[in-house]
């Protein structure tokens, strides 16, 4: 997410910390490509403009030209600003019973994926959610809802089929609601491919009946000012509490998460980062501003991994390190639990100072999939044992996996060298060096 926006950042940071000192003029040159960059990820003209007054202000300070290492102290003016655009603190949900969220949107938004991601997301939290369908008009909203419940095991209420009165629907789901003993019901609501009369006046409707503790806007990130222009039509008309942005993964821009904060005032509370229904975190936004500008988001990391890894299992591939056990199947392992996590990019992107020295890294996803694949044409002893794996173990290797005998070779030799590294503490080091990236590292195809 916010690709092209991040390049461009750091690539004008680079500039402004090899000036022994900050002028008006290095300054100003320096804000005119942070302005460009930002209309090109399409953040709004009049957004832009104010962010970039806002930082102009504070980077002509005394304390800033006056600065040891005036860069660093420019990058975290950035970092203040580009926070306090996105919302500033985090903004919670609100559950207070009774906990009613009602989920609005277009059509082609996510709003049915979203509300299973956020279903989902609550009971890791604890709560006893239920999914109300509501979308009486597209085909298939409500069987959609229906397998989504299914496949994370949580009830959901579906109306008879050919049921058009969207509030019989509602009064009678708040009463199996009640039965059913859930601590928050999710409603999914009707959309359309544009903001109508029709939709605004059953939204209106739906909304006064509930009385909702949260009216959540659920927007496609990738449809740029659009998605703004559509916020602001739902909030007045039916007072949006928060936005969820949706396939923040897929928009290399990202201008309409900036610029959707600022123009509605509304807070993003959550965000839809890939297609899995795991896919989807708490918006917050000083640890998002972190990721674009390329300084990391540790709190992110570690919760990620504590949502992906077994510490059982941790602690028996640390024993199996120390005996110098590590095989094939361990690395398998390895491998899955960072998927779980989001690839290898997504996590490099969380680490401080890391973003910057993967984009030369030969280690995307797909890459990932031919070193599994690779693996898994190993018989079971080969992988215990990689050293019998001889010209014509590597041969089959390849014909099965896909791949060919030179990708099979790279990846046993540097497995080859992680083992060895394994049993001097002293290269391990030198072993993270090589994995982030540096000295020329990286997976070998």
């Amino acid at each position: 997410m916010f690709n092209s926006l991040s390049d461009n950042l750091q690539e004008t940071f680079k500039k402004l910390r090899g000036h022994g000192k900050l002028s008006e003029k290095n300054i100003s040159d320096a804000l005119r490509e942070v302005r460009l960059a930002l209309l090109e990820a399409d953040v709004e003209f009049s957004v832009a403009k104010k962010f970039i007054a806002d930082v102009k202000d504070k980077a002509l300070g005394e304390t800033v030209t006056k600065s040891i290492k005036p860069g660093q102290q420019i990058v975290k003016i950035f970092n203040d600003e580009l926070a306090e655009l996105l919302g500033g603190d985090a903004a919670p949900i609100d559950l207070d019973p009774p906990a009613r969220v009602l989920m609005v949107g277009l059509n082609g938004a996510g709003k049915t994926t979203t509300s299973a991601k956020l279903a989902l997301h609550l009971r890791k939290e604890g709560r006893r959610p239920l999914l109300i369908a509501c979308d009486l008009y597209r085909p298939a909203a409500v069987e959609q809802l229906v397998q989504l419940g299914k496949q994370i095991d949580i009830p959901v209420f579906a109306p008879e089929p050919g049921e058009t009165d969207v509030l019989k629907v509602a009064k009678a789901a708040v009463k199996w609601a009640e039965e059913k003993g859930g601590t928050v019901t999710i409603f999914d609501t009707a959309g359309r491919q544009e903001v109508d009369d029709a939709l605004i006046a059953e939204l209106k409707g739906l909304r006064n009946f509930l009385d909702p503790r949260e009216t959540l806007l659920v927007a496609d990130s990738a449809t740029g000012q659009q998605a703004v222009s559509v916020a602001k039509t739902f909030d007045e008309a039916v007072g949006v509490t928060g936005l969820i942005l949706t396939k923040l993964d897929g928009d290399a821009r990202g201008g309409a998460a900036l610029s959707m904060r600022s123009v509605t005032g509304k807070p993003i509370k959550f965000a839809g980062t890939g297609e899995k229904l795991s896919d989807f975190e708490a918006f917050v936004p000083d640890r998002m501003a972190g990721r674009i500008l390329g300084m990391g988001d540790v709190v992110g990391l570690v919760e990620a991994a504590a949502g992906a890894f077994d510490e059982n299992e941790a602690l028996r591939m640390a024993e199996k390190m120390k005996k110098s056990g590590f095989d094939f199947d361990d690395f398998l392992s390895q491998m899955r639990m960072m998927a779980k996590m989001g690839g290898i990019q997504s996590i490099m992107g969380m680490i401080p100072g890391m973003a910057d020295k993967m984009k030369g890294a030969n280690m995307d996803e797909k890459r990932m999939k031919h070193v599994e694949a690779i693996v898994l044409s190993m018989t079971p002893k080969e992988r215990k044992r990689p050293e019998i794996i001889k010209a014509s173990r590597r041969k089959r290797i390849a014909a099965g996996s896909g791949t060919t005998v030179t990708q099979v070779n790279g990846l046993l030799k540097q497995f080859g060298q992680m083992r060895k590294m394994m049993r001097n503490k002293g290269k391990m080091n030198q072993m993270m060096k090589q994995f982030g990236g540096g000295g020329g590292g990286g997976m070998p195809f």
